[in-house]
């Protein structure tokens, strides 16, 4: 499976995942520059928030959560405050991340407020 399929496989099960806890989905991959994309733009009852979704097919390259660099979340902050901009009725907001590991069984950890 290409990087592409996995990380769209992905993003499909950390939304089912946020939608069982509640969530609401308003977005998804919301692209502000070429530096930044949003994986997953939510709803948790009144607070914003912006999801970060890295899979891998296992843990053999290193658990999926390393992959957040210092710059990456640099770059998801820029997209959170232009959303944030674009939308003030939204007053609480905070950045989440969700890792998933597709085998040898899917594996979700979910980083609330990173």
């Amino acid at each position: 499976m290409s990087n592409i399929l996995i990380g769209k496989k992905g993003e499909e099960i950390a939304q089912d995942y946020l939608k069982k806890l509640g969530y609401k989905i308003l977005e998804t991959n919301k692209r502000f520059s070429r530096f930044c994309e949003i994986d997953i733009i939510a709803l948790d009852k009144d607070i914003l928030v912006f999801v970060e979704v890295k899979t891998r097919s296992s843990n053999i390259t290193g658990m999926p959560l390393e992959a957040i660099t210092k710059s990456k979340y640099q770059h998801i902050k820029q997209g959170l405050f232009s959303y944030i901009q674009e939308n003030p009725q939204y007053k609480k907001y905070r950045i989440d991340a969700v890792s998933i590991i597709l085998k040898p069984k899917v594996e979700i950890k979910h980083l609330k407020n990173i």
